[in-house]
This record gives C-alpha cells, structure tokens and sequence, in this order.
C-alpha cells in the first residue's frame, strides 16, 4: 500500500489541508453548492457529504496524486473527476439485482427472504437500490427492469388466480381479476420508487443517479410492466392539477426492430415509449439493431449493453478469456460489472500548449494520456485492496460480476472485469482552435484526434490488460471550470473560450442552427469513438406530432444510437400552468416556476421554485440552445 499512497504530511501542510476545507465548508453553509444539480444542498445531510467530500477531495490530491498529476489537474489540462469518492469505492455500475434477490440475502444483519409477491420485491428492490448505491457514486443502472419484475408479477398473479378460483369465479373471471391486481401492484410499486428514489437520500447524503432499462420483454406481464412504468413517468406526481415528472429513476427504452418496428409485436409498447418521451422527456432510446459496438453485441449474443447511470458503457468482458473471447463459443458479461472512474482531457488547453511551446499536438497529447495512463493503473491497484465489507450487497450477495466474497477477502479479483475512462470534453473548440471551423463546417482535425485517441487507448488496454475506455463527458460543472482555465492561460480566444462554457463532448455547439437529422448526421461521425460513454440528443420543435418524433427516433435507431428527445419543461407551483419554456406563467403571472432541461445525457432542475440548482455556465448553455 505504501507504494500507492504517499504517507508523509507536514504541519504546514496539515493546517492549509484543514483551511481549505473550512472554506469549503463556510462556502457552502451560507452560499450552497451547484456543481450536482441533482444535490439539494440546503439540506443538513447533503451539506454534512460535502463537507466531508472536501476533506476527502484535499486527502486524494495530498496522499494519492503526484506532483506532475497534480500541476496538470491545477493548470487545468485533466480533470480527476469524483476524487472525494475515488479512494473509498467504484463509479458507475450495472447492478444484478436479481443474483442478489434469488434465494434471499443479508442486508445490515437483516435476512431477507426472496420476495413472494410483486408489491413486496418493489420494497424491497427499492431498499437493496438505496443502500447499495449509497457505497459507490456516479450512475446505478437496473438492467432490464422489466424482465427482473415479470418473475415476481407472475408470483402475484398465480396467488391471486387460486384465490379467486377458490371463490368460484370462472377460470377467465379469474385471470381478469388477477391482472387487474397485478396490474395494481405494478402501478403502486413504480409510484413507491418514484416517491423513493426522489424523496429519499442515500448513505452518501444525495439522491443517487438510479436508472433503469427496460423495452425487450414480450410476455404479457413484462409488457404490462413497460407500460404502466411508462404511464405513471408521463402522468407525473404531485397535487391534483399541478403534477410534473420527477427525476429518478431515468428510463431508457431498448429498441430492437424486429420487435418494436412497425407491425411488430411490440410497437405498442414503443408507441407508450414515444408519448411519454413526448411529455417528460424521458424515455431516452438505446438503439440494439442499427449499427455500432452496442448493437454488434446484441445482434452477435443476445447480451445488451445498457448505459450505467446516463451515459457510461462498459466494454465487453468474456466469461472464460476476459479481454478477448477464449474461442467461437466464449461470451461477453455485462451485468453486475461498474467502472473505476474518469479522468478527462482538456483538448483545446493542450492543444494550445503545444502551439504555445512550439511542439507537436500528439507529443503533448501522449503526455497526458500518459498521466490519465498512470493514475488508473494505481487506482486498480489501491482499490484491490479494500475488502468485500466495504459493499456487501455487490461483493458478497452477487450484486457484482464475481462477488460471493467473504466479507474480510480483497476485492481485487472483481477489479479485472471494471473498466476506467479516458473522458473527453470541448471537441468543438478543438476544432476551432485548429482551422477557425466548427465541427458542423468541419470536424476532420476532431475526428483526427479521436481516432488517435482511440489507438492510444488500445495499446495501453492491451499492454496493461485492463479494460480503459473512452467516454464522451457529461459536463456539468466542468463546462465552465475548463473555459476559466482556459483564459487563465491563454486568455479569451473567439468561439473557443469567450463564452462561459465549453461544448460537450462530442456535440455539435448548442448554437448551431441545424435541423434534428444535421445534428444527426454530423454527430454520428464521431459515435464509435466514444464506446466507453455518448448518447445523441437534438432538440424537437414545439410543433412536431407524436408520428414525426417517431420518425426521427425510429432514423436514429437505425443509425444505431442512443437517442434523447430534449424539451424544456416548465411547471407553475401556484396555478398548475404547463407549458414547454416559460419563464413567467402566462395564466396567473407568477414568476414561481419547476423547470426541468436536459442537463446532457439527463435531466435535472433548471428551476425549482424560481431559483436555479444548475452553475452559472450551464444556465448560460441553456440559454443559448437552438440545436440541443
């Protein structure tokens, strides 16, 4: 351990350590915090997290990172996301709940048995999410939600039958009865999450980023699951006449053609899928037959890859040769694995440090890939070393690939099959900086860089044996922290660093005036060299009816991406009023507003009783979207 972590501290070192996270804490006691616009931070026990993640943030960059790791980090060429969380546990994850549910398990000492019937396995589905997220942070995705719930339905719905055969009702009475109360318990359990998973915060003090896939399950009661999940998400919660949509969990619809297409035995379903997108922005569509790595893998194994948290993708693990297949007959794994973390690059800073000190653009860039290089390969090896106790749920109950550890064994065996992630961010202004153009005029220099990017990346895996992925950053924060750093340096650059954010990832500028199928196209170049982390969203226009929304999802999934349909929704707290980008309720004049935008590859507040959780830079994002 002694290798990994530096074990020396000064007293002048200590006090700086403690004063800065006094400010911090002074900061956010009476200014608040809106770097998670998914974290209210005027709660106790939100504010109590971030106290303790500055304290934990200023130990990482003290104990773990080196001197020339840190200078990057500080001048603003990597970003280390997370680092409060980076040394006590794992990122984003596909969490196999139902390894964890089948015979029973321990949770806190407790035993629970294996649910009996469908309103019980909500519960207790809900309680296992909650507590199990709250050991890690970034995204946690139950995959195919609807598959998982159908077992439990029809454990419902064969107690009810009997009971109503012992009555007397006929045997097609009652089958009717016993849906209808299957039915009921999918419509309270999905309400019960919704209520839990936004009211409700984890161990770690904030509302964890929950998702859950679903679309593929043709039997009947999968396909009643899938809708009514998506009918209690369109129809929202709150008081009679003034009920919106909540946040959590995030929905993504997984499309195959060959079910969901036209005619196809489950286009209702997609049609459910399409006018609750419609209306609350979600769900988003994960593409499983068009073209690309995701698809490859359904089309080739059956196995779906569904997205960790709302954007994060894990690359194929083989159950007998790891890295690469064994033979014809090995197959890939993806339930229960997670990530390790992301460091992303600052494209336009190095870029401009190269022509700043006359070198070339790919020397500087091996430099910091090197560094991204060096930090997950000592992140491997200090996770290893935590014991299965730290999250018993996914390394001793099987919520994780592997974990049936005993509670004192290391974790390192479970590290093999986790992948970590080169993140990438501002390719626009990359592009800018280059030849002046936009990637929407452009985007070769980009794509350039990416393809490069991606060689790098796969001779440090195959050197390294260890699953590195790139992944297209979801900005937040970042998009204005770059830009500061970026004038820090090398001052206020047109299209580049004059405004107050940067582009994110891969996207085409928020200003563009481009129609939905440009934005399409033009983003699509760069959709495989991002597998470790993308999706692809465009913005409808008001006026557009359920069939052309469909048209441009449908085009989507035949292009084999993960598509979002992005509105701006807006909801008066004191009349009720809804309408699509209000800032003032036209109806009663109230300036009192719920406002949800798609924050990148999810949604968040942009108003929550007229005021902001969302940074400065990102409202200024906001307000410049045409194309987005």
């Amino acid at each position: 351990m002694s290798d990994i972590i530096k074990n020396d501290i000064n007293k002048e070192d200590f006090s700086q350590l403690l004063n800065e996270v006094y400010k911090r804490s002074q900061a956010i006691m009476y200014l608040g915090d809106r770097e998670n616009s998914n974290s209210d931070s005027a709660l106790v026990s939100t504010r109590r997290s971030l106290v303790c993640n500055q304290l934990s943030k200023e130990l990482y960059q003290k104990f773990f990172m080196t001197g020339e790791e840190l200078r990057a980090a500080d001048e603003g060429y990597i970003y280390v996301h997370d680092m409060s969380a980076r040394l006590d546990t794992m990122n984003c994850c596909l969490f196999n709940i139902g390894e964890v549910l089948s015979g029973g398990f321990e949770m806190s000492n407790v035993w629970y048995n294996e649910p009996n019937t469908l309103d019980v396995a909500f519960d207790v589905i809900g309680d296992i999410i909650l507590f199990a997220a709250g050991q890690q942070y970034g995204g946690f995705t139950v995959p195919e939600t609807d598959k998982l719930l159908a077992r439990f339905a029809e454990k419902t719905y064969e107690k009810q039958l009997n009971r109503y055969l012992k009555l007397g009702l006929g045997a097609k009475k009652a089958d009717e009865e016993a849906m209808r109360d299957v039915a009921r318990e999918f419509e309270q359990g999905f309400q019960g999450w919704e209520y839990k998973f936004n009211t409700v915060a984890s161990a770690r003090g904030d509302f964890p980023f929950i998702t859950v896939t679903c679309g593929l399950g043709s039997g009947r009661f999968e396909r009643l699951a899938n809708k009514i999940m998506l009918r209690v998400h369109m129809e929202g919660q709150g008081k009679k006449g003034q009920k919106k949509p909540v946040l959590f969990p995030k929905i993504v619809f997984l499309y195959d053609k060959n079910l969901h297409g036209p005619t196809c035995e489950l286009e209702d379903v997609f049609d459910a899928a399409i006018e609750c997108s419609q209306r609350a922005m979600y769900p988003d569509f994960l593409s499983l037959t068009g073209e690309g790595y995701v698809p490859e893998m359904y089309k080739k194994y059956g196995e779906v890859v569904s997205p960790m948290g709302c954007r994060a993708f894990l690359s194929p693990w083989y159950e007998r040769g790891g890295l690469k297949p064994a033979d014809d007959g090995d197959r890939p794994v993806f339930k229960g694995r997670f990530n390790i973390g992301v460091v992303s690059l600052n494209l336009p800073m190095i870029y401009a440090k190269a022509g700043d000190e006359g070198r070339d653009f790919y020397e500087v860039l091996d430099y910091y890939l090197e560094l991204i290089r060096g930090i997950h390969r000592r992140t491997y090896d200090y996770l290893g070393e935590l014991r299965a106790s730290t999250n018993p749920l996914a390394y001793c109950e099987g919520g994780f690939y592997g974990g049936h550890l005993g509670m004192d064994e290391k974790i390192a065996p479970l590290l093999n099959s986790a992948t970590a992630s080169f993140g990438i961010t501002a390719l626009n202004e990359l592009q800018r900086l280059h030849n002046g153009k936009s990637i929407a005029e452009d985007g070769g220099f980009a794509l350039e860089t990416m393809e490069y990017i991606n060689k790098k990346v796969n001779e440090f895996k195959e050197a390294d044996g260890r699953l590195y992925a790139i992944y297209g950053t979801p900005a937040e924060s970042l998009c204005g922290l770059q830009v500061r750093q970026f004038r820090a340096k090398y001052g206020v650059i047109e299209n580049v660093s004059d405004r107050e954010y940067v582009s994110n990832s891969f996207h085409c500028h928020v200003s563009e005036d481009i129609t939905p199928i440009e934005k399409q196209d033009l983003e699509l170049r760069f959709w495989n060299t991002m597998n470790g982390g993308k999706i692809q969203y465009v913005r409808y226009p008001i006026s557009y009816n359920k069939e052309a929304v469909k048209t441009l999802v449908r085009r989507a999934m035949d292009m084999g991406l993960y598509e979002g349909v992005n509105l701006a929704l807006s909801y008066c707290d004191d009349c009720g009023h809804q309408e699509l980008s209000m800032d003032v309720c036209p109806k009663c004049g109230s300036g009192n507003l719920t406002k949800i935008d798609r924050m990148n590859g999810y949604l968040s507040y942009s108003r929550v009783k007229g005021k902001t959780r969302l940074n400065d830079a990102k409202m200024a994002e906001i307000e410049d979207r045409r194309s987005m």
